[in-house]
């Protein structure tokens, strides 16, 4: 049994997103992520492909293109309101807001700003525009289950790491 990362093998880490240019910890996971190593999408392939052959215990660095990611920067998703039209459990910094395009096409917003007058809702994701690096720790390798490789990740789970994403503030 092999002890390293690679093809068919359940993987748990830990992960942060530093932003670049400030250093800043912008994402922390509070839970290992786990998935199957070759089998499921879930990271950039600029992180799978450094994984490869990581042993419990590494850390790797890797920068990612966030634009690749998630797309350019559209501040056509960045809308201001008056406040009096905000429901008052909206009025935090942070909060998601749901909203559904004219086809029925669901897109979350976070509130970005917002004062006595306005508040500020931003549909694009939290990295986008940004250049980051992501931190990851390996924490266990094993052989993975027939389902886990079927499904890609721990049975009863889906790992997600956009999910996991677009909850960063």
């Amino acid at each position: 049994m092999s002890d390293t990362v690679e093809d068919e093998k359940f993987v748990e880490l830990n992960y942060k997103v530093i932003d670049n240019k400030t250093g800043d910890i912008l994402v922390t996971v509070d839970y290992p992520l786990g998935y199957v190593h070759g089998v499921n999408d879930v990271m950039s392939e600029e992180v799978t492909k450094e994984l490869y052959g990581k042993k419990i215990g590494d850390i790797i660095e890797v920068s990612i293109d966030t634009a690749k990611l998630y797309g350019e920067r559209d501040e056509s998703l960045v809308f201001t309101d008056h406040i009096e039209n905000v429901p008052e459990e909206y009025r935090e910094i942070g909060m998601t807001i749901t909203m559904e395009n004219e086809e029925g096409v669901p897109r979350n917003f976070i509130v970005t700003r917002f004062d006595d007058k306005t508040l500020t809702v931003d549909g694009n994701n939290p990295l986008c525009g940004r250049e980051v690096t992501f931190m990851l720790e390996v924490l266990s390798i094993r052989d993975a289950t027939e389902e886990e490789i079927e499904l890609g990740g721990a049975v009863g789970a889906d790992p997600e790491l956009n999910e996991i994403l677009d909850r960063a503030k």
